[in-house]
């Protein structure tokens, strides 16, 4: 079984995800395991309409040798979305990574605010000029049980 960093074990357990998509309002349901013996931390997060407009599949690995995450998003767009994978770094309490698609890069940053809990994941697209533009942002809370 691999050893997976301490922050990525802090996304474990089940979160609600509110936040806005190109400026739309969107609430996920997530749900964060080890995933393949624990060689991954697999994220599954799925909109909370009936029947579900997204869903997604994430599996994060972390490499101890290059101290890098590898990371494989698929979801309800397609099998052509999940090719390149991600590729990124953790430090201190953030997780970021970068998907190099052909049309413009992708960026991923996880932060995890320990003092209160919760994290914020903000996803970006890169500009023609290189810079970064909002894509989607969320606060990551855990749910509550009953």
């Amino acid at each position: 079984m691999a050893d997976r960093p301490d922050l990525l074990q802090q996304l474990d357990g089940s979160w609600m995800m509110s936040g806005e998509v190109r400026g739309k309002p969107v609430t996920y349901s997530l749900e964060v395991k080890p995933g393949l013996s624990g060689a991954f931390t697999e994220l599954r997060m799925q909109d909370i309409q009936v029947p579900a407009q997204y869903v997604a599949n994430v599996y994060i690995g972390y490499d101890h040798a290059t101290k890098t995450v590898i990371v494989h998003w698929m979801d309800s767009f397609g099998a052509k979305y999940s090719i390149p994978h991600g590729t990124g770094d953790i430090k201190e309490n953030t997780l970021q990574f970068t998907f190099p698609y052909t049309g413009g890069h992708f960026r991923d940053t996880f932060t995890f605010e320990p003092a209160a809990g919760y994290w914020i994941f903000l996803l970006e697209s890169q500009q023609p000029d290189g810079s970064w533009r909002q894509f989607a942002k969320y606060k990551v809370v855990r749910k509550i049980s009953a």
